[in-house]
């Protein structure tokens, strides 16, 4: 079995870590932790350039190693150790997201979720509630 858990460095994605960790390590199933890099493409003289590149991908990086040692943390009093992967994905978030799981052939998703104001919501959306709609597997959002 293999598990995807989507980070973004918030407190509810943490919460969604040690989550998602618990079961999988309950399971025996593999936890591939996420983080989807929104990139900001601009025109430069007919050719297009990702400002901060290298700097969103370092930054991108450490979230996904912070969420590695959650994971690790969270069922450190476990027998057997738990089998984590990382990977940065790129697009947007909701979109990469199902669609990886799909390709990766994953069992189950968990993400956090902010809890936005509905008036907020309504204006960029819940990428939450966008991959429930996407997923193509069962989907565990922690709040």
């Amino acid at each position: 079995m293999q598990y995807l858990v989507a980070v973004d460095g918030s407190t509810e994605s943490d919460q969604a870590v040690e989550y998602a960790a618990t079961h999988a390590i309950g399971l025996g199933a593999t936890l591939e932790i996420v983080h989807v890099l929104e990139p900001e493409t601009e025109l430069i003289d007919g050719e297009i350039v990702l400002p901060g590149g290298d700097r969103a991908t370092d930054i991108g990086e450490q979230v996904l190693n912070r969420a590695r040692q959650r994971a690790t943390e969270a069922v450190a009093d476990r027998d057997g150790g738990l089998e984590t992967d990382t990977k940065l994905l790129t697009g947007r978030p909701s979109d990469a997201i199902a669609d990886y799981a799909d390709r990766a052939g994953v069992d189950a998703i968990y993400l956090g979720h902010r809890g936005l104001s509905e008036e907020r919501e309504q204006v960029v959306g819940s990428v939450a509630k966008s991959v429930v709609d996407k997923a193509t597997v069962p989907v565990t959002i922690i709040r």
